[in-house]
């Protein structure tokens, strides 16, 4: 069984950002190795604490017979963040998907790079009890870190629990949890469970909520039980949202980060309504006015117009921006100028070319 070694598992408690790597395509909708590359390099070089590959962002058709991706994708991030010989952590975390055989070859798969970490999808398994989830995720525990992951219904998980949660937070070699429910109630109950759980000071918490980022990291979860206070918090975010503009979301961990430990009133008044803006950018992002139709294409033309992706290119032909979509970017990026990272990326891939 591998298991995170003390300097990662400090640096995932510190709270860091995590990018979901999306997948570089040309037009014919084949790998685009060098733009694929370069996405990983932009990330490093954005002061990401780590990268997240083979996930939602990433499209899980990467693992169907007739792209198979999956091991490809794995395979360049790592060579990326090797050559890199970074002085600093860095997390690196598959995903891992399908059923419980399924998932762990995919585990293995992530060792074999060696990845850190599997975020463990729990998508896709709508007619399994919830004792058999919970035994998948001991399978693949025994093999690789995991990275628990609340998925939400709208683009394929399901609403478990509180108990499903109070067992998870149980399981040996669950080192963090990502929620990603974009739901509030659904959120609470995980982090009451986990605050509440034998292994509290163990797992680290991760938004998935890329409706909520700001909010969610601003919160300490706090429950009275028996006479005893239990805490949790947020400490990073392993987002989609946070593959794009990603210099801009170190600087706003860093701002939260400080904002907890010495800020005023202003300050943090200033950073919900800062947070009110990401959303407002989340919302054209990720096209939930279209039940997330345009999420990944969305995603993939903030990219392509700082110049990080040649287009919008998905796997699946059907996967498009919704209509409108494109005049909403046009309008966040013009109302919201204090949020986009355009002048690093341009000093990025300037370097890049020489």
């Amino acid at each position: 069984m591998k298991t995170l070694n003390q300097t990662l598992k400090q640096h995932l408690h510190q709270g860091t950002v995590i990018p979901a790597h999306p997948l570089a395509l040309d037009a014919n909708r084949q790998l685009d190795e060098a733009m694929q590359r370069q996405l990983t390099r932009y990330y490093i070089s954005s002061g990401a604490g780590g990268v997240a590959v083979g996930v939602h962002s990433t499209q899980f058709e990467i693992r169907d017979p007739q792209h198979m991706l999956f091991e490809k994708v794995l395979s360049l991030a790592a060579e990326e963040v090797e050559k890199a010989q970074l002085d600093r952590p860095f997390v690196k975390v598959a995903g891992i998907c399908g059923p419980t055989l399924q998932a762990i070859s995919e585990a293995e798969t992530a060792l074999k790079y060696g990845y850190d970490m599997g975020l463990l999808s729990m998508g896709g398994l709508q007619a399994w009890t919830e004792a058999e989830i919970l035994n998948r995720v001991k399978e693949v525990a025994s093999i690789i870190p995991v990275f628990g992951f609340y998925l939400q219904p709208s683009v394929g998980g399901r609403i478990f629990s509180y108990g499903f949660w109070e067992q998870f937070a149980e399981i040996e070699n669950v080192e963090a949890i990502k929620c990603a429910s974009f739901n509030r109630y659904q959120t609470l109950d995980v982090m009451r469970a986990v605050a509440q759980s034998s292994r509290r000071d163990q797992i680290a918490m991760y938004t998935g909520n890329d409706d909520n980022i700001v909010a969610d990291l601003l919160t300490k979860y706090r429950f009275e039980v028996g006479g005893k206070v239990f805490e949790k918090e947020f400490v990073g975010g392993l987002l989609g949202h946070w593959a794009v503009w990603t210099e801009k979301a170190v600087e706003l961990l860093e701002e939260i980060k400080s904002c907890k430990a010495t800020g005023t009133g202003e300050d943090w008044a200033r950073l919900l309504t800062k947070g009110i803006a990401v959303t407002d950018v989340n919302a054209v992002m990720f096209d939930p006015a279209n039940h997330f139709h345009g999420c990944i294409p969305g995603m993939h033309e903030f990219l392509r117009r700082q110049g990080l992706l040649k287009g919008i290119w998905c796997l699946n032909p059907q996967e498009v921006m919704s209509p409108g979509q494109s005049e909403e970017i046009d309008r966040v990026y013009r109302d919201y100028p204090q949020l986009h990272d355009n002048a690093f990326v341009q000093q990025f891939l300037s370097q890049s070319i020489q």
